[in-house]
Formats: C-alpha cells, sequence, structure tokens
C-alpha cells in the first residue's frame, strides 16, 4: 500500500515537473501573440468614455475566456484523434501573425500621418455628437474585441499545442487550461493598467506634492509612449514567432538557419533571429500580396 502511494506521488510530481516545464515553453513562444494582444486591445478601448474604459475591458476579458473555454476542448480534440493535424494548424497560424505583422508595415507606409488624423478627427467628431447612441458604440466596441481576441487566443492555443503535442493527454489538459487562465489573467489585467496610466497620470499631477506632479506628468508623457513600444514590439515578435514556426515547419529552412547559427559561433543566436524574422517578413509579404490578388479577382467578378 505504501509503495503504491509512493509511486502515485513520483508519477504526480513528474506530471506536475512536465506541465510547469511545458507551461514554460510554451508562455516562451507565445510572447509574440501576447505583445500584439496587449496593443491591440488597449488600442480597441480608444473612444471609450473613462468611467467606462475598465467595465469594457473587463466585458473583453469574460468573452475572451469563453473564447478559451471553446477552443481548448478543440485543441484537445485535434490532439487526440487528428494529431497529423497540428503541424498545418501552426503553420497557417504562423502565416497569420506573419500578414498580420506585414500588414501593420503596409499600413503604416502606405497611409500618410493626415490620413491617420483624419480619420482620429472624425471618430473624435462622431464621440461628440449627441446624436450618436454611446451604448451601441460600446458593443460594437467590445464586440469587436472579442472577435479580435478569438483569433489571437487561436494562435495562443495553436502555439501551445505545438510544444505539448507529444505529452500525455493531463499534461496537455493542464498546460492548456493554465496558459488559457494566465494569458487571460494577465493580458487583461495589463490593459486595464495601461488604459488607466493616464488616468492615473492626471490624478497625481493634481496633488500637491511636487514629486506627485512630476510623477504624474512623467506617466502622461508616458503613456503614448508605451502605447507605440507595445505596437512595435508586437509587430517585431509577430515576425519573428511566426517566422519561427514556419522554418522549423519547412526542414531546409530550419537546417539552413541551423548552419548559419553554427558559422555565426557565439553570436548564432543572432543569427536565427535573423533567420527567422526574414522568414516572417517574406512570408508576411507574400500572403497579403496573395490575399489582396483575391480581393481584387473578387471584385472583379461582382462587376462583371
Amino acid at each position: 500500500m505504501a509503495s503504491s502511494l509512493l509511486a502515485l506521488l513520483d508519477d504526480i510530481a513528474t506530471t506536475l515537473d512536465d506541465v510547469a516545464l511545458l507551461s514554460k515553453v510554451a508562455a516562451q513562444k507565445t510572447t509574440g501573440v501576447l505583445g500584439d494582444d496587449l496593443a491591440l486591445n488597449a488600442q480597441q478601448v480608444t473612444g471609450v468614455a473613462a468611467d467606462r474604459e475598465l467595465p469594457v475591458v473587463w466585458a473583453v476579458g469574460k468573452g475572451s475566456m469563453l473564447n478559451k473555454a471553446i477552443l481548448v476542448p478543440a485543441a484537445l480534440a485535434i490532439s487526440a484523434w487528428a494529431p497529423w493535424a497540428v503541424t498545418p494548424l501552426l503553420m497557417v497560424g504562423g502565416a497569420y501573425l506573419c500578414f498580420e505583422g506585414f500588414e501593420k508595415l503596409a499600413h503604416k507606409f502606405l497611409h500618410s500621418e493626415a490620413e491617420e488624423k483624419a480619420e482620429h478627427d472624425a471618430l473624435t467628431a462622431a464621440l461628440l455628437n449627441p446624436k450618436v447612441d454611446l451604448a451601441a458604440f460600446e458593443k460594437d466596441k467590445i464586440k469587436g474585441a472579442i472577435r479580435t481576441d478569438f483569433i489571437l487566443s487561436a494562435e495562443i492555443i495553436a502555439i501551445t499545442l505545438g510544444t505539448v503535442a507529444t505529452a500525455s493527454f493531463t499534461t496537455q489538459v493542464l498546460v492548456l487550461t493554465g496558459i488559457a487562465v494566465v494569458m487571460t489573467i494577465g493580458v487583461y489585467g495589463l490593459v486595464a493598467g495601461i488604459v488607466k496610466i493616464d488616468d492615473l497620470g492626471l490624478w497625481l499631477s493634481r496633488k500637491s506634492a511636487a514629486w506627485k506632479q512630476s510623477l504624474g506628468r512623467g506617466l502622461l508623457v508616458a503613456a503614448p509612449w508605451l502605447m507605440k513600444f507595445l505596437s512595435i514590439a508586437g509587430t517585431a515578435a509577430m515576425f519573428l514567432v511566426g517566422g519561427g514556426i514556419l522554418t522549423h515547419g519547412v526542414p531546409a529552412l530550419h537546417h539552413a538557419i541551423e548552419s548559419l547559427q553554427a558559422a555565426m559561433g557565439p553570436a548564432g543566436w543572432l543569427g536565427g533571429l535573423l533567420g527567422d524574422g526574414l522568414v516572417g517578413v517574406l512570408a508576411g509579404a507574400l500572403v497579403l500580396a496573395g490575399v489582396n490578388l483575391v480581393g481584387r479577382l473578387r471584385g472583379a467578378a461582382k462587376k462583371d
């Protein structure tokens, strides 16, 4: 009896070790999606009244958890009955990451600052219009953010599934569930903090203490720069993570990057990053070109 109990405890300890290790690996691989997730969800709240920002973030957070409650069982079912589909799904997810990153770059360089300012001014004017139904506007924001979150959550779950594809079913359940919960709480907790930084800065700037005023002004200055940094870091990470997924799925590319790393010696890690990033940029350009071509063909077909 005692030996059976010890064996059971040893199995549990081994499983927990595997869960901890695989969760760490999965978290590292999903950081690219996380950075973009933070910036994108913080931007989704733009235009919402200050006193409604946190309720909107909470509503989107609940929608995100529901998304993952759908995606995690679906991922486990794929792993159990169609494990051959894991790699193709990962490749699709990686290609989508690269596409999304390149689309951001294309939008940045193809649209002038004047166009972006005009779009922002139009949004501000619409919100100041008393005829605009702010409740409906808020609901649309929430629905749009939840739809976007579904895509990003699917990428996170797909990457995590690829990490635990060869593990036991119990380990897969624990890792996928753990990553889903931690990512949701982490992302939307940080989003809530990010969207209220300017409010905190304004509150501190009105205090009598000089150091509080200085800190408040610093936060007000830092808030827009933080958003820009998250957006840039998230885009770069999309190319690195997406490109890394694609290179691991194509043996020839994977071996070429390994050879480059070996040739660079101690700086091999930089060669790996450059290789993954370059593949990510090229893949994103190809997918975007394909999407635009299909869109034009459909438009031409409708005209005919």
